[in-house]
């Protein structure tokens, strides 16, 4: 299976770097490898994880509070973002509708 990372949840992993970076130096880092190897999964486990808003699936990281949506389409695993499970779930859910709505 192949795996897309769309510009939205570019910029969310981004955001995340950013955070954890400013929190301890390096910690950005480890965020960004933690958070690839979770999303390079999808190439054998893609379509297994829990169906939630609008049809996404939703994979949680290991190692973080984060949660990557995506979508199936084919044999290729679509990220649509990458949202920290520590924010309203009005705002999640907010946010998955814009990128659902939104061609990135």
């Amino acid at each position: 299976m192949n795996v897309r990372i769309l510009v939205a949840a570019q910029d969310d992993l981004a955001s995340g770097f950013r955070f954890y970076e400013a929190q301890a130096a390096g910690l950005g880092s480890y965020f960004i490898d933690s958070l690839y190897s979770d999303i390079d999964s999808l190439r054998f486990f893609g379509g297994i994880h829990l169906v939630v808003a609008d049809g996404y699936y939703r994979l949680l990281s290991k190692r973080f509070p984060f949660a990557v949506y995506y979508l199936q389409e084919g044999d290729t695993m679509i990220v649509h973002a990458v949202l920290d499970c520590r924010r309203s779930p009005a705002w999640n859910r907010k946010r998955l509708y814009i990128a659902r709505t939104k061609d990135i």
